[in-house]
């Protein structure tokens, strides 16, 4: 099975490339998910001032060309089978509120399980199913594929781009060493690949803490028996460290934060050149598999932080949402900031906000500085337009403004 077109299924029933329906769902988008709110910011140079309050906006934020392109084969999808069952295969992207809207349509959204059989029960032959951004497993694939279900294939270049690699590495005889969360919907994807490969590993770091932990190992101060406690649910079936990590190309989740993945790529490269010596060059590879656009709103972040000014710092997108997570990350090691899902979190007394590192979402009181203050706003790659509109309406309104009264600074 090829891990791009996943070669057996008739174009009957996969389709990968939409329906040619864009002209009539683009108003549809547009009135759902655009933002004048937004374009009036854009205009004033990404930077607006209403009284006291000014809000500067990241110049790259928001949907990317992948999310963008998911979203629009779900309202394509819609379109193109009125009368048919569609489901989606968890949900389209990490943001509530577009997950709210595509069930709104009827479109059902399967809840998570590890056994593809279980979790597709209600599918039948000629139900229509869309898969999300992140990808499925191959053998969810496999099982979908089996009880002859129609396909709309909206998993994202850059993850294809991944899984590539992946492959590449597999027919090479390297362990893929995978940075990224493995309940994560994309990179349970990306190591089924892997294993497509008769010799196919696979071993998930999720940070630099773990990452430490195979570098161990790899220079000989711990067991194999430390590999396999720590990663015990991040693995391939029957993972010889002993064997499996002498060889190794390094991986990624699109949307994990940059420059920790390229410092795990460092870490990685100088274990294996102090185990190995001149042999490890053919011992390891890496090709950067972060996605553009998760880049591009991790580098605007620091260039906003960068020019200085900001009292607070707002980052707005899913709580499961990586990228925003990673967003969230770089802000708060310089100054105040608050992730939250949507414009519902910012209320009069306070803001309901989820901090780094935790897993549930907490109140902070006064947590906007009194007189002038300065707030800068991001959104992750899943966050549409008109979520980050009414975030800033909501911010206005704590200081008595509207956003007709935003002007240029």
């Amino acid at each position: 099975m090829s891990h791009v077109s996943y070669a057996g299924l008739v174009s009957q029933t996969y389709f990968q490339k939409g329906f040619g329906l864009k002209s009539a769902v683009g108003p549809v988008l547009a009135e759902s998910y655009g933002s004048a709110v937004v374009e009036r910011i854009k205009e004033l140079g990404y930077t607006a001032r209403a009284g006291d309050l000014t809000i500067r906006l990241a110049r790259e934020f928001g949907f990317c060309y992948g999310v963008d392109r998911a979203v629009e084969y779900a309202y394509e999808t819609r379109q193109q089978f009125p009368d048919r069952r569609i489901y989606l295969s968890g949900e389209i992207i990490h943001n509530p509120e577009v997950n709210e809207r595509v069930t709104r349509m009827g479109i059902v959204i399967l809840g998570e399980g590890t056994e593809p059989a279980r979790r597709y029960q209600p599918v039948e032959q000629g139900d229509v199913v869309i898969l999300p951004a992140f990808g499925v497993t191959v053998s969810e694939m496999e099982t979908l594929r089996q009880k002859g279900a129609v396909l709309v294939d909206t998993t994202c270049g850059s993850v294809l781009n991944v899984w590539k690699n992946v492959h590449k590495y597999a027919r090479q005889g390297f362990t893929a060493v995978i940075h990224g969360k493995h309940y994560h919907e994309e990179t349970k994807a990306t190591a089924s690949q892997a294993l497509t490969h008769e010799k196919g590993r696979y071993l998930i770091v999720r940070d630099r803490e773990e990452a430490q932990v195979v570098c161990d190992f790899v220079r000989g101060r711990v067991g194999a028996d430390a590999i396999r406690s720590r990663f015990e649910h991040a693995m391939s079936p029957g993972f010889d460290p002993d064997l499996d990590l002498q060889r190794v190309g390094l991986a990624n989740q699109t949307t994990m934060l940059m420059s920790e993945s390229m410092e795990i790529q460092e870490m990685l490269r100088s274990a294996m050149t102090e185990r190995w010596g001149q042999d490890a060059a053919a011992r390891f590879c890496a090709f950067d598999t972060i996605c553009s656009a998760t880049q591009d709103r991790q580098d605007a972040i620091l260039r906003l932080l960068e020019e200085g000014g900001l009292d607070v710092m707002v980052v707005i997108g899913g709580y499961n949402s990586s990228n925003t997570q990673a967003l969230a990350r770089i802000c708060a090691d310089r100054l105040p900031t608050f992730h939250i899902q949507g414009a519902g979190g910012i209320e009069e007394g306070g803001i309901r906000h989820r901090p780094v590192g935790h897993k549930e979402d907490v109140f902070a009181p006064g947590w906007l500085p009194a007189g002038a203050a300065t707030i800068g706003l991001t959104a992750g790659a899943s966050t549409p337009n008109n979520v980050v509109g009414e975030a800033v309406q909501r911010l206005l309104a704590l200081r008595g403004q509207t956003v007709d009264r935003l002007s240029a600074v």
